[in-house]
């Protein structure tokens, strides 16, 4: 049995974002695409029988995650920790990649080494990439935290790709009186 699934789109400082989720937890973050509609669209291709509901009628636990994506991408350091992912059909080696990304601060680094290495495979960054490439949630599950060897940009997925990265990694690092490592 699927679980329904709901979105919304909201804007951020940075365009307008959107959340998918269900009964057990988020099941995609969509980051700006090239206008409102197109992020709109991008939900509804993923998730065809999705309902749309406005921000105002969703639920608290949605409205507070929204309400804390827009402090993050107004440069404030937030903490997704807590927030219940919906990771059905999620193959568990991207399950463990995921768990790690998250517990990156904001502000702070990774490669994907260096996730490769503590999941216990030194040489599965390749495989680290292509899962944080699979991302449904970024920012939740912050990916553009995690970087090349010798800490390049590496790739990004989202519209705007390394550039989207860039922006987001700058948006944490303004804010936070630490520095990149």
């Amino acid at each position: 049995m699927t679980a329904e699934t709901s979105f919304a789109t909201f804007d951020t400082a940075i365009g307008v974002c959107g959340v998918a989720w269900t009964a057990r937890g988020i099941r995609a973050f969509q980051l700006p695409e090239a206008d409102a509609a197109a992020t709109r669209s991008r939900l509804q291709e993923r998730f065809a029988a999705a309902v749309e509901i406005a921000e105002p009628a969703a639920p608290d636990e949605i409205r507070d995650l929204l309400s804390n994506v827009r402090r993050l991408l107004d440069g404030e350091p937030v903490d997704f920790g807590n927030i219940e992912l919906d990771l059905a059909g999620v193959a568990d080696f991207a399950r463990k990649v995921y768990s790690l990304t998250r517990r990156i601060p904001p502000g702070s680094t990774r490669t994907y080494g260096d996730i490769a290495a503590e999941i216990g495979d030194p040489t599965a960054a390749r495989a680290v990439g292509r899962a944080l490439g699979q991302n449904p949630c970024p920012v939740i599950v912050p990916c553009h935290r995690v970087l090349a060897a010798q800490n390049r940009a590496g790739g990004f997925s989202a519209h705007g790709g390394v550039d989207t990265k860039l922006k987001l990694l700058e948006l944490e690092r303004s804010r936070i009186p630490f520095a990149l490592t």
